[in-house]
């Protein structure tokens, strides 16, 4: 099992694991659905905020959409041309997607293609996490650079290049009235605190020995 996330009520566990099928379990324990489609492993799994769907990414190049009372997939997307590893919902009915193919995708449940393409990584895109307000979709690479977008833009508002080494994984501060922060972990075993409105880095946390 590689990966899993609750609906926003807790009543719902989503589960993905490298048999390529995901998994819904009610909090009790009970398994509700085995969502069967994808040819690969499962690295990414997210419910939407209304938790009337949960979206899956997997190794086999595609993401998929399941509506969580039927347990049927809704929308199959094929915009990757490698293993996707990363996604992550912008409203309840587009969300992003990230590849070791270096792309990052915007998709909807009302389009068959992508809204749009954001590109710039020069290695594998390994986590995308939007913001609170989805309006800014911040993407880390081991290129080791992370990066902050305009989900209205295909270029990045900012390039974020300090991590001498790939960046892994990055979380957006929660508050929407304080200045908006962006956390960065890489395998130069540090972490990073960037200031948004600024693109500047305010904080470097060295206690770890590892990645």
């Amino acid at each position: 099992v590689t990966t899993m996330d609750w609906n926003s009520a807790g009543t719902l566990l989503g589960t993905g694991s490298y048999d390529g099928c995901a998994r819904i379990w009610t909090e009790s324990g009970e398994l509700k659905h085995t969502l069967s489609l994808h040819k690969g492993p499962l690295f990414s799994l997210k419910w939407n905020h209304a938790g009337n769907y949960l979206l899956s990414g997997s190794v086999d190049k595609t993401t998929a959409v399941w509506e969580a009372e039927t347990g049927r997939c809704v929308k199959h997307f094929k915009v990757h041309n490698a293993p996707t590893l990363d996604v992550d919902w912008r409203d309840n009915t587009s969300f992003a997607s990230c590849s070791t193919d270096k792309m990052i995708y915007l998709c909807s449940l009302e389009e068959s293609g992508p809204l749009r393409a954001y590109e710039g990584h020069r290695d594998e895109i390994n986590c995308v996490r939007f913001d609170s307000s989805s309006s800014l979709l911040a993407s880390c690479s081991d290129d080791g650079t992370a990066k902050v977008w305009s989900v209205s833009s295909s270029s990045p508002v900012y390039d974020l290049r300090e991590h001498p080494k790939e960046v892994y994984t990055l979380r957006w501060s929660p508050s929407t009235f304080r200045r908006l922060v962006l956390a960065t972990a890489s395998f130069d075993a540090s972490i990073k605190l960037w200031d948004i409105n600024t693109g500047r880095c305010i904080q470097t946390l060295e206690h770890h020995s590892d990645p």
